[in-house]
């Protein structure tokens, strides 16, 4: 079977260390996450969550799978509110992958494998409109 993985390159001309902080900080979070701050103690498997500010309600949750600071973040995702079984086969994996850049950073994101979800296609789809915005929001947000 073949994957289905979002994948987005986006260059941002500030320093890893402003990019990185922005991923993990939930004070900056809101600003370019739909208004979610994200929350966890960043410790190995520990839960992930993604809460908005105005309603608490979660509206993204996961565990920890990689915390490399300034280099790598990783995390399984999934949607507690999106009508789907909360099952392993129903999660995904977020990766940000940072690369100092002469006069930036260099941000991957991946995510996946929607091949392997329930209605993977079409949550692949949604998935992919919702990242084009938040990385827009984020790039701006750093940068301005």
């Amino acid at each position: 079977m073949s994957q289905l993985v979002y994948h987005q390159t986006v260059f941002i001309l500030v320093p890893q260390s402003k990019v990185w902080d922005a991923l993990i900080n939930p004070e900056i979070t809101p600003q370019y996450m739909f208004g979610c701050a994200v929350i966890s103690d960043w410790s190995a498997g520990s839960p992930v969550s993604w809460k908005s500010i105005t309603d608490g309600i979660e509206y993204v949750k996961g565990k920890l799978v990689t915390f490399d600071p300034e280099k790598e973040l990783s995390f399984t995702v999934f949607d507690p509110n999106a009508g789907y079984m909360d099952v392993p086969t129903n999660y995904l994996t977020t990766t940000y992958r940072l690369f100092p850049m002469d006069n930036g950073t260099k941000l991957e994101v991946f995510q996946g494998d929607f091949a392997t979800i329930e209605n993977g296609e079409k949550r692949f789809s949604e998935t992919s409109i919702g990242w084009e915005m938040t990385l827009n929001s984020f790039k701006r947000l750093l940068e301005d």
